[in-house]
């Protein structure tokens, strides 16, 4: 019982911290430049995998989400979800994460990247990332497994299409997926 009252309640702060800004900025969309608020790391109990992290407004950084955190995001203003897993990674989660989005009626984007020698990080990647920010109509989650390779990505956008200086996009990184 405890548990149960206890992702309850993790639940009702995530659904208060969506409801709210969350650093009074706008990272979502066209024109979008400059330097970007810090990530706030948010409760994740139940509901991610490791990670949950908001930044600015409208952009959220986490762990592989559960059904209830897709379903929650998505009452909540997501419309695009950015799912970086490998989809050998996919199959072992336990449910179908792309027809459940279908089903909710959010953009899915899948850019499988493992950042390995047999499958590295490339320019293309980061490039359809900016795309899909830039052309979203709300919200986004961007995930991987534990955010690491969502991190990963983040700073590189924030140093390519916003100009931030490698030092603080890697300080910014490094704070979403090691807290």
């Amino acid at each position: 019982m405890p548990h149960v009252l206890f992702r309850a309640a993790a639940l009702a702060v995530l659904i208060v911290t969506l409801a709210l800004p969350a650093a009074g900025q706008r990272i979502v969309g066209t024109a979008q430049t400059g330097p970007a608020a810090g990530p706030i790391i948010l409760p994740n109990e139940g509901l991610f995998q490791a990670r949950f992290a908001s930044v600015g407004d409208d952009l959220f950084i986490a762990g592989q989400p559960t059904e209830a955190a897709l379903r929650e995001l998505s009452a909540k203003g997501v419309t695009t979800v950015v799912n970086l897993r490998m989809p050998e990674e996919m199959a072992k989660v336990g449910f179908d994460e792309a027809a459940l989005i279908k089903e909710l009626g959010l953009a899915y984007v899948h850019i499988p990247m493992r950042g390995t020698k047999e499958n590295p990080y490339a320019p293309s990647d980061l490039d359809r990332f900016a795309t899909t920010l830039a052309s979203a109509r709300g919200k986004v989650l961007l995930h991987c497994t534990v955010a690491w390779r969502a991190s990963h990505l983040w700073a590189a956008y924030l140093i390519q299409y916003r100009k931030v200086p490698v030092t603080t996009a890697l300080t910014q990184a490094r704070d979403q997926s090691s807290r």
